[in-house]
């Protein structure tokens, strides 16, 4: 497997693997990941279909990009996917996916199109008291100071990030910014969180930096996740006689470790109460998603708040990984992301709006009509001041197909659900589906004396505890994820959130995607190369634009700078007359 980047390979349609007719395909879970490596052995692996076979627990495919609509507690959703034009390996499995809504096109057609004529941002990114626009001015309002601890991050080795958490590397400065509460609440970091993948996203998204504060970075689906991405991807494994076998916990893979090779031989599984055991040869191929951030996930109802029923580094991906690990140092160690909860977990609502009672408050906030079809809230919507630090967000309705055309559904999160909130006064973990809601209702602006009837009788609102939700985000080392694709594995790879890959930073549907095409690519030796990660990190016109959007406009000579450090950028300048590099700072603004 090697990275490549422009159109050539993207396009180019790769010869059969060799041995591509004697392969067979063992797929452990059926979330995006391992879907899309399915669909990756059929289209460029030209693996037969029927020898494909992905085992699942549940008894739906999709993994954390869910959405259902649960009979008895309603529409329910875990979160939701935002996405952008550089997700390469995302867009290059889906232009091979016919979409499910229109004729003749592909998932991507279909959602390029969608973005095209209702293109996503937001019109009011934050609030506080109790509905007010927080009036940011889409400014990030860093200082100098905090301006420099974040170019000192950015430039930071990975090697010295290692086990290093956020608030090692950053001061009260930097936290007083608004660049800290967009960041903070669009990627669920805490300051427990690593560095290292900090870093990472600075790396990934420079060139959305300007986008940040309005989210017009972002684009989304037409319907939630579940049956925009991943009913089109299931059509399309069935279509080519992919088999699902649900209700199957697969507990370990055995490996044979001989000189120069690794060798998946076993897959040990519950199905139905009963052990069954699938003996492999090199031709099968086996993929394993290794840990899950949905995992554990308990649900509440509006009369009934959720009770976890786990301790930390349980659930059946989590044990699965522990007993793959303890065969060999090369497969990680999964007690670096599982073991803390209380560092890993927050809690989410899905509330379905059923009558047109609330909207108005909705429509007052975002600034558009939320029965129009189109682009709500544009994103979340932070409350700077709520304890839970509660944000929310209502896509593009309907958001569900069966949705009925008076109803609205969108999702909350707090961050810190264990604080007491501000108008309920209890802890977001203790608060039954229509606490929570009072408390959302309170922040939206709602007179108090409407508050709980509204909660009880105009909204049903499904609260989610996930103990494991930001498990990735736990300060980590080398070795710690293990490879895609571990040294001299010759059929087995691991996929999803907790693989290690060039890059690219997890909490993505695009770092699902990566993974699968690069342990298809490697195992097959499929001749097109993956796509490497977009390289705004290196391209000096994102970097340029990203500092002129840090700094709020300020110019470079206008920071309040060390004199050593002062008297070389102005040093620095007058030799750049003439030069290119100079247009290049006027062009953006710096200088």
């Amino acid at each position: 497997m090697y990275y490549t980047n422009g159109n050539y390979e993207a396009f180019a349609r790769p010869r059969k693997p060799h041995d591509a007719d004697q392969k067979s395909a063992w797929l452990v879970g059926s979330g995006l990941a391992s879907l899309a490596a399915a669909a990756f052995l059929i289209r460029d692996g030209q693996v037969a279909g029927e020898r494909i076979h992905i085992l699942e627990e549940a008894a739906l495919p999709g993994g954390a990009c869910d959405g259902i609509l649960n009979p008895e507690l309603g529409f329910v959703i875990r979160g939701g996917r935002e996405m952008e034009n550089h997700y390469e390996c995302l867009w290059a499995l889906y232009r091979s996916i016919p979409s499910l809504e229109v004729e003749d096109a592909s998932v991507l057609d279909e959602f390029y199109w969608l973005n095209k004529d209702d293109p996503n941002f937001s019109k009011n990114r934050a609030t506080l008291r109790q509905g007010e626009s927080a009036n940011t001015r889409n400014r990030f309002n860093l200082s100098d100071e905090a301006a420099m601890e974040l170019l000192k991050l950015f430039f930071a080795t990975d090697e010295s990030l290692y086990d290093k958490t956020i608030d090692d590397v950053f001061t009260d400065e930097f936290y007083r910014s608004d660049f800290w509460m967009y960041w903070q609440t669009m990627f669920a970091f805490e300051k427990w969180h690593s560095a290292l993948e900090m870093k990472l996203y600075l790396h990934r998204f420079l060139h959305h930096i300007g986008g940040l504060p309005d989210l017009s970075a972002l684009k989304f689906t037409r319907y939630n996740q579940y049956e925009s991405l991943i009913l089109p991807l299931v059509r399309y494994l069935q279509d080519n006689g992919v088999q699902f076998h649900y209700g199957v916990t697969v507990t370990n893979v055995l490996f044979h470790f001989l000189p120069g090779k690794k060798i998946a031989h076993q897959i040990l599984m519950m199905r139905d109460g009963q052990e069954e055991t699938i003996d492999l040869t090199e031709n099968d191929l086996v993929f394993v998603t290794n840990g899950s951030c949905t995992e554990s996930s308990a649900l509440g109802d509006n009369e009934h708040a959720p009770v976890l029923e786990v301790t930390s580094g349980e659930g059946a991906s989590w044990t699965l990984w522990k007993n793959i690990a303890l065969q060999h140092p090369q497969f990680g160690r999964p007690e670096k992301f599982c073991s803390d909860i209380e560092a890993t977990k927050w809690e989410s609502a899905t509330v379905t709006l059923l009558d047109e009672k609330i909207a108005p408050y909705v429509r007052e906030i975002c600034q558009r009509d939320p029965y129009s079809g189109k682009v709500v809230t544009g994103g979340i919507v932070t409350v700077r001041d709520s304890a839970w630090l509660m944000s929310w967000t209502f896509n593009r309705q309907p958001h569900f197909k069966a949705q009925p055309a008076d109803q609205l559904v969108g999702w909350i999160y707090g961050l810190y659900p264990d604080r007491p909130g501000d108008y309920v006064g209890k802890p977001m973990s203790e608060c039954t589906g229509a606490e929570i809601c009072m408390e959302w209702l309170y922040h939206l602006g709602v007179e108090e004396d409407r508050i709980e009837t509204l909660a009880r009788q105009s909204a049903s609102t499904v609260p989610c505890m996930m103990p494991y939700v930001t498990a990735f985000f736990m300060p980590r080392a080398a070795g710690d994820r293990p490879a895609v694709v571990p040294d001299e594995c010759v059929n087995f790879a691991f996929l999803g959130q907790f693989a290690q890959t060039e890059r690219d930073t997890i909490f993505t549907t695009e770092y699902s995607v990566r993974t699968a095409m690069e342990a298809v690519y490697t195992l097959l030796d499929v001749e097109r190369g993956v796509p490497e990660v977009f390289n705004s990190a290196y391209d000096v016109r994102c970097l340029l634009n990203a500092t002129y959007y840090l700094l709020d406009g300020r110019k470079l000579t206008d920071m309040k700078l060390p004199l050593p450090l002062k008297m070389t950028l102005h040093a620095g300048l007058d030799k750049l007359d003439g030069t290119i590099l100079l247009e290049l700072l006027e062009h953006y603004r710096l200088v």
